[in-house]
């Protein structure tokens, strides 16, 4: 997978942000916790490529560990299920969340060796939605040679903390990708079905 096109996969520009270390501060606001956490990880996959590389377990794990400081994979969980997701044992939820992480990991972390620090992220902002409730931080990668690609990220406060629940990398989103995928899934196959897709690793997640 070419660079460029690393960070025009939403799925990958999540696993970027949330696999930096988890030192920002709780109380940052989520256009600071962008910027350097992006900044950080691209650092630190550079500076661990040759351990990650020999080891992809570990790469995962890394990457996993740290997702579950930024991610908030159960409420995203709940928006790609959509109306499947009415109803559902909250535990099937978070069993599909794992699911979906886990597989996407398999997919897509190799590609994240492939990150160069010399890329510049530029944030540009945030902006309050729903009277706060929500805050989209925009940004931009730039390198030389490449037209910039635009990535905004979906926060909302869990607590003390800001989690981020959607990606959107130029105008495309990772909750509405997946939704659309699991929707015609769904229709025909239950919950319990997909898990075990997913799981097994019968199910192709593209996004």
């Amino acid at each position: 997978m070419r660079l460029m096109n690393l960070f025009r996969t939403s799925s990958l520009a999540l696993l970027l942000i949330t696999a930096a270390s988890a030192a920002t501060a709780a109380s940052a606001r989520p256009a600071a916790i962008v910027e350097e956490r992006t900044r950080n990880v691209l650092t630190q996959l550079v500076e661990q490529r040759e351990a990650f590389s020999a080891d992809r377990g570990k790469l995962e794990q890394f990457v996993e560990t740290e997702l579950n400081a930024l991610f908030d994979r159960e409420y995203s969980a709940r928006l790609v299920l959509g109306r499947h997701s009415r109803g559902a044992d909250p535990a099937k939820v978070s069993a599909f969340a794992d699911a979906l992480v886990k597989s996407l990991l398999k997919k897509y972390g190799a590609a994240l060796l492939e990150a160069d620090p010399t890329i510049e992220i530029r944030v540009n902002g945030e902006s309050e939605l729903r009277g706060g409730q929500i805050v989209r931080v925009g940004s931009e990668v730039h390198r030389r040679g490449g037209a910039p690609v635009k990535i905004d990220y979906l926060f909302r406060p869990v607590g003390d903390n800001w989690l981020v629940f959607d990606v959107i990398v130029e105008g495309v989103s990772y909750v509405q990708t997946f939704r659309t995928q699991f929707d015609e899934r769904l229709r025909r196959q239950n919950l319990d079905q997909v898990i075990e897709g997913l799981n097994r690793g019968e199910i192709d997640v593209e996004g």
